[in-house]
């Protein structure tokens, strides 16, 4: 039998279909999720079936649900830190709202990096904002990019947030969100890095590793690094109103079990750890504590 070849307006139909097929398979933007909801209650199921129900097949990956409750810093620190592990027009839906129901923004914005960022204006944002810079924001307020008319004043997370989040996601015009913003009036939080002065540095512990009880300092590296101390030194530090010495050391096996570490963590930063033991328990230090280092000797 033969086949005779398609031209004209039948090729023009063929190809027309495959592309069509291909639009319709083309993925959405990943989102990226985090609260300080916990997993407890059906609260994170909620708003991912929201989600899911706007921009079915959406793929939604969890940073973290049990961000510090309130704790607007922790939940800053989070996102910058995982923020560049994402693609470049990922869609981050964060929600850490102590102000819920008030008078803070909804809003959505688009990094200088492409990405974007469905969140309270409530200081979430400073951190991307000194690395990536914000290139536009939009208040949410058009009611097509939330759940319906039954906005409740407690669960924006729901009603907002994850409805704005699915919109951005499958490539809905995230500008129609609301009105534009000025990006320069976007709610800060208060972050500093330490400093060094002729006494030596002056920082803070900003939170802590996870479940392991690690320090996490607001001391980069390269501020750390202009002590003079190195590799195997001794480094003596006041922490918390009392005084110490711990090694500095690159891992946490390079000291025996049990004993404690100066050493620079996976970000970049100076930390304090107890090789297999929990550092803040057993010194009964955590966050907002002080503490100083001299220069070395």
């Amino acid at each position: 039998m033969r086949v005779r070849k398609v031209t004209g307006f039948f090729a023009g139909v063929a190809m027309a279909a495959l592309s069509w097929t291909a639009a319709a398979q083309q993925p959405t933007r990943v989102i990226g999720f985090m609260t300080d909801f916990d997993v407890k209650d059906d609260a994170v199921g909620i708003c991912k079936a929201v989600m899911d129900g706007i921009d079915p097949g959406v793929r939604i990956i969890d940073i973290t649900h049990q961000s510090e409750p309130y704790n607007i810093a922790m939940g800053a620190r989070f996102l910058a830190g995982s923020a560049p592990y994402f693609p470049k027009d990922a869609v981050f839906v964060v929600v850490i709202d102590p102000g819920v129901g008030s008078a803070r923004k909804a809003i959505v914005a688009k990094s200088k990096a492409g990405q974007f960022f469905v969140v309270p204006d409530n200081g979430l944002l400073t951190l991307i904002q000194d690395h990536d810079g914000i290139a536009e924001a939009h208040e949410i307020t058009n009611p097509a990019w939330m759940i319906g008319s039954g906005i409740s004043s407690t669960f924006h997370g729901r009603d907002i947030f994850s409805p704005a989040g699915a919109h951005a996601a499958r490539g809905d015009d995230w500008t129609q969100a609301g009105p534009a913003l000025d990006v320069s009036k976007l709610v800060r939080l208060d972050l500093k890095n330490a400093t060094v002065d002729a006494a030596g540095l002056h920082g803070q512990v900003i939170g802590t590793d996870g479940p392991f009880g690690n320090l996490v300092l607001n001391v980069p590296a390269e501020t750390f690094a202009q002590l003079g101390y190195k590799t195997g030194d001794p480094v003596p530090v006041t922490l918390a109103g009392k005084s110490y010495v711990f090694p500095l050391v690159k891992t946490f096996s390079d000291v025996p079990m049990g004993k404690d570490l100066f050493y620079i963590d996976s970000r970049g930063r100076l930390s304090l750890g107890i090789n297999q033991g929990n550092f803040s328990k057993t010194y009964k230090v955590g966050e907002g504590a002080e503490l100083s280092i001299p220069r070395k000797k």
